[in-house]
């Protein structure tokens, strides 16, 4: 696992240098499923670069990317978001990062996330702690909801699919503090630094989550579902907090709180 571990964070490095590049010497940039979905040429050529750097090293792994889609079946599973927080990064907003997951077996064992802009890099291995630079973080120790920093996102459709406006709704009516950053790896990883005490989101794929999954257990941060259920990679809802505040962030997005 060390030597996966080291492979994922190089690869990481990999894809910062080419977020740089196209930074700095332009890129292309085309849409999806709508006009606020984008896709640059950054995002498929660090795809491309990631992919071939980690099954030239683990040919008989699998691959899921957010733009190739999987890549065979296999015990060993790569989960890859080349750009978390496209949009921004088409922008020059400077809030976006790699997102790189290693799932065996179904078990999620390993995850990178590294912020192209502030150089950060936020990664653990499971039962071994989670890390920022390689310091060890841990979640936050906020222990009420009204002094708490939240965070959550929109999907690109949000015109078609409006539940999480009433959830946002329901938290700005309690007076309470949310952030929209727009890179849904690095909210969840703010959470396991205890920057953020909590964030919720609504129709995240398993690439958007894989690389800051284990970086969250590790710092000691609660990741469930709507209901309090245990989070499942591809869940349509994912709630993650300190679990200080946890109940009570679930029971304020239903209206109970």
């Amino acid at each position: 696992m060390d030597a996966l571990l080291s492979d994922a964070i190089a690869a990481a490095r990999l894809a910062r240098g080419i977020h740089l590049y196209f930074q700095e010497k332009g890129f292309s940039t085309d849409t999806k499923t709508g006009p606020t979905d984008l896709v640059t040429q950054a995002d498929r050529e660090t795809e491309a670069a990631i992919k071939d750097f980690l099954l030239s090293r683990y040919p008989d792994h699998a691959f899921l990317g957010e733009e190739g889609g999987q890549e065979k079946e296999a015990g060993y599973r790569w989960i890859v978001d080349p750009i978390d927080g496209t949009v921004n990064f088409a922008h020059g907003f400077p809030f976006y990062a790699v997102s790189i997951g290693l799932e065996v077996n179904g078990e999620l064992e390993l995850g990178v996330v590294l912020d192209s802009t502030r150089d950060e890099l936020f990664w653990a291995r499971r039962g071994q702690g989670a890390y920022l630079n390689g310091r060890p973080i841990h979640a936050s120790e906020t222990d009420r909801l009204i002094g708490s920093l939240l965070a959550t996102g929109f999907p690109y459709d949000v015109n078609k699919d409006r539940e999480n406006l009433i959830y946002f709704e329901r938290v700005l009516e309690k007076g309470l503090t949310v952030r929209r950053p727009g890179a849904a790896a690095l909210d969840l990883c703010y959470v396991a630094a205890g920057r953020l005490d909590g964030f919720w989101e609504v129709k995240l794929k398993p690439w958007d989550v894989a690389g800051a999954l284990v970086v969250l257990r590790e710092a000691g941060a609660r990741v469930t579902g709507m209901q309090g259920e245990p989070y499942e990679l591809g869940s349509r809802y994912i709630v993650a907090s300190n679990g200080l505040i946890h109940d009570e962030l679930l029971a304020t997005i239903h209206g109970r709180g």
